[in-house]
């Protein structure tokens, strides 16, 4: 199965509480975070959230 490879690359400052709370889901604490995800239609879902702050790339 595909992994999905989510970096941090904005800050929070500004955003809305759901998108806080979805960067912390997804385990990412400050920018450079690095967390590595199987591709599931969940952690999609959480990625297009907060697409404008965060990379991604698939992995095998």
């Amino acid at each position: 199965m595909a992994k999905l490879k989510v970096t941090q690359v904005k800050g929070l400052t500004g955003c809305k509480q759901n998108q806080r709370e979805t960067i912390r889901t997804l385990g990412l604490k400050r920018i450079g975070d690095i967390v590595v995800k199987e591709d599931r239609p969940e952690f999609r879902g959480m990625v297009k959230t907060v697409s404008h702050l965060v990379t991604v790339e698939e992995v095998d």
